[in-house]
């Protein structure tokens, strides 16, 4: 059986079992950022990665993209390691990572090109996710020309154009204001509700988790492992769910579990 982007069943799952990383400086001591991580992210879900600065939530994600090599543990992602980056994974960085000097279509269609359609398909395809994303009427404009939000709405066109089965999203909403965040958050839910690509989300903000995230995995203070999987099933069409008690309640426990580490990462202790 086949999925929504006319993947097998299962080809977007990501298994990360027993996976530890390090690193040498160049000065100073060595640092273990993860330390027998084990977490299934199923195909099309859409779990948060929760804890204290330093966690390693950004290395995990950065291991799964296949930008970093894995030096002990494994992740597989529909049961076959990962041999580096590839066109199943897309990711978005907090930062935009746009091309200043190419407009908002020619951002879209850059990854579009790279993989050798045709003029008329990349323009067709860069068009439809531009749309999607709720940029038409600024496919002519630059970086420059856009507001912190439209830069994020056309780094996830860019990465959705090239139909990746899963998306890898490191705090992309971290550096817009509240307002724009709260639209953008509102924007994902919708477009993952209608692609169903597996997400992994890296967030600092407990709200932003449990509001987006099917399952929360909250990470222990360094070296980072999985201290608990938080289940976040709610009706999100509910405009009033962040104001009901069960939310308020999961968000109250997820911070203070999250707190908790936090304090053991200033103490430079583990649990």
């Amino acid at each position: 059986m086949a999925n929504s982007n006319g993947a097998a069943d299962g080809a977007s799952t990501i298994t990360i079992d027993q996976l530890s990383h390090g690193y040498n400086p160049a000065r100073g001591r060595p640092v273990t950022a993860l330390q027998d991580v084990s977490l299934e992210v199923r195909d099309q879900e859409f779990v948060a990665l929760l804890g204290p600065s330093g966690c390693g939530k950004s290395t995990l994600l950065y291991l799964v993209g296949g930008f970093l090599p894995v030096q002990a543990g494994a992740i597989r992602i529909g049961g076959t390691p990962i041999a580096g980056p590839g066109p199943d994974r897309g990711i978005v960085f907090q930062h935009f990572a746009l091309f200043p000097w190419k407009t908002v279509i020619q951002n879209v269609r850059y990854g579009l090109e790279k993989q050798g359609l045709s003029s008329e398909e990349c323009d067709r395809r860069a068009r439809t996710f531009i749309n999607l994303v709720g940029l038409a009427g600024f496919e002519t404009s630059y970086p420059s020309q856009l507001s912190g939000g439209m830069k994020q709405r056309a780094a996830i066109a860019r990465t959705l154009a090239i139909d990746p089965g899963i998306l890898l999203m490191d705090e992309p909403f971290g550096a817009l204001d509240a307002q724009t965040r709260s639209l953008m958050q509102a924007e994902l839910l919708r477009i993952w509700q209608g692609s169903r690509k597996t997400v992994i989300f890296v967030t600092h903000d407990v709200q932003e988790a449990v509001f987006l995230a099917e399952r929360i995995a909250v990470m222990s203070a360094r070296p980072g492992h999985i201290k608990e999987i938080v289940e976040a099933k709610f009706d999100r069409e509910d405009p009033e769910l962040m104001k009901t008690r069960p939310f308020i309640d999961m968000v109250d426990h997820v911070w203070n579990m999250v707190r908790g580490e936090a304090i053991l990462a200033q103490r430079g202790g583990t649990a």
